[in-house]
């Protein structure tokens, strides 16, 4: 069975049946346990390096953590398993040593050893690394533990940005995220929100007129930066209960559901604060509505593990449902299937979100890709989202009647750990709203970010953000850079 996350902010809040490869975890055979797409190495049964560490292993007698004693032949190894064979046998070459027997062929396997602690030390020194980072956080963890219950973490976002006919500006969120289980399988998730209220210079030409597709958009999210507009007062952001009522089923029932904490999560632009910083690289414009998304509504998600390979998930959502009830303007439901396919780190989400928002009923469908390639330098993905929708209807803020089937796309690409260790890079682009009844040209935006962790807690990244025709009017097109500094606490 495999296990996945929903994630609050970056963090994991809750474990769930998901099948996503960067969280794989086979809790029956502990060899096979991974913890990114990073550590998925291309060690094959062909390779002389797996030929060598499974004979080393047969000769030693070494146990690999399965109960048939094998290396499953028909799978190349992970970095976990190439460490822990080789540390094993070693173990086991010092046993004879100190015994004086077979001393020929312990110096031709040391020698085999060697070889291969050369040809992959980059493995076994990350696997070193993280298991280092993992000591320190687990310190950190309890030293931030209320309880035995609850524990603290959260992120703090400050960005300097400037770009054209704009001056430079700070932008500033802290989000705080009080995490409490009662069961070990459970969380009661509570986020709370205070940002300066900052602007980006695309938000400042977005909010010239009507703010269509910026951030902070009232049609959809297309804009800058994601932590323009975020208010001065502290708000409750996030509120719900997730648990698990049977081992492949996780439910979330609360006040303040975020949709993008359930469903459109990719892996290379995503709401963690350490890749994109666009907010419309980070969700599908039309499957995630803005409305929604940046104040949560009440309601419930579920998500199941329907087998292996895919999950199935759901949810709804209501902004208003204190004033005008759960069931009444505005909301959102949300279907998504995600398959990942077997053996190859490529996961596919088909969406479908219906909802009422502002007097305008919509209905939209999208389908998203991403594609992880592992090398040797680190780990270079793909990813993709399409969408299609339709908009009709009296729109109230806008004071109009809307007949619209708008279409959405982005591309991108994503590197891990490139030339530099913990080093992430990126570009993308795409078009957050594709109508011909809305304005008079067609919105573009594109990204290019470098980020640097500078320790496990500290992530600084420079990134330039080009959007053209905001807003889906004729206007000069908007170049804007910015270094944000993403300190996780």
């Amino acid at each position: 069975m495999k296990e996945s996350s929903w994630i609050l902010g970056g963090f994991v809040i809750a474990t769930i049946a998901l099948p996503v490869r960067s969280q794989t975890v086979e809790v029956s055979e502990p060899m096979e346990q991974v913890t990114s797409v990073s550590e998925l190495t291309d060690i094959r049964p062909s390779d002389w390096a797996y030929q060598a560490v499974q004979s080393l292993v047969e000769r030693y007698g070494v146990l690999t953590g399965y109960p048939d004693r094998t290396f499953r032949g028909n799978r190349s190894l992970t970095r976990y398993e190439f460490a822990t064979a080789i540390s094993k046998v070693i173990g086991r070459i010092e046993e004879q040593l100190i015994a004086n027997s077979a001393v020929n062929t312990i110096a031709d396997d040391v020698q085999t050893i060697r070889r291969l602690i050369a040809a992959y030390s980059g493995a076994l020194s990350q696997l070193r690394s993280r298991v280092d980072i993992i000591e320190s956080r687990v310190i950190t963890q309890e030293r931030q533990q209320f309880s035995t219950t609850t524990k603290l973490n959260g992120q703090v976002y400050y960005g300097v940005t400037n770009g054209t006919n704009d001056e430079a500006t700070l932008l500033s969120r802290v989000r705080l995220n009080l995490l409490t289980s009662f069961r070990g399988n459970d969380a009661l998730v509570t986020q709370l929100e205070a940002g300066n209220d900052g602007r980006d210079a695309i938000s400042t030409a977005q909010n010239q007129r009507q703010n269509l597709l910026g951030t902070t958009g009232i049609l959809a999210d297309g804009g800058g930066l994601d932590a323009v507009g975020v208010s001065r007062e502290l708000k409750l952001r996030k509120l719900y209960y997730s648990f698990r009522p049977i081992e492949n089923l996780q439910v979330a029932v609360g006040s303040n559901l975020p949709p993008s904490d359930f469903i459109d999560r990719g892996q290379f632009a995503n709401q963690s604060g350490q890749n994109f910083g666009s907010s419309f690289f980070m969700n599908n414009p039309l499957i995630v509505q803005n409305e929604i998304d940046r104040f949560g509504g009440a309601g419930a998600a579920i998500a199941w593990n329907a087998n292996r390979d895919l999950v199935i998930r759901g949810l709804y959502a209501a902004a208003d449902s204190a004033n005008s009830g759960l069931f009444n303007d505005r909301y959102q439901a949300s279907l998504e299937a995600e398959y990942t396919i077997p053996n190859q780190p490529i996961t596919v989400r088909a969406q479908y979100t219906h909802g009422e928002i502002n007097g305008t009923r919509i209905n939209a469908a999208g389908l998203s890709a991403e594609w992880a390639i592992q090398r040797r330098f680190g780990v270079f993905g793909i990813f993709g989202r399409l969408g299609v929708g339709s908009y009709q209807g009296f729109n109230t803020i806008l004071q109009q009647d809307l007949d619209l089937n708008p279409k959405t796309w982005a591309l991108g690409v994503s590197f891990q750990n490139f030339l530099i260790p913990g080093s992430k890079a990126g570009l993308a682009f795409g078009q957050p709203f594709i109508t011909d009844r809305l304005g008079n040209k067609t919105q573009t935006n594109f990204e290019a970010f470098f980020g640097l962790l500078l320790n496990d807690r500290l992530n600084v990244s420079p990134s330039v953000t080009v959007v053209s025709n905001p807003n889906n009017r004729a206007s000069p097109t908007i170049v804007e850079w910015s270094l944000r500094v993403l300190y996780d606490f």
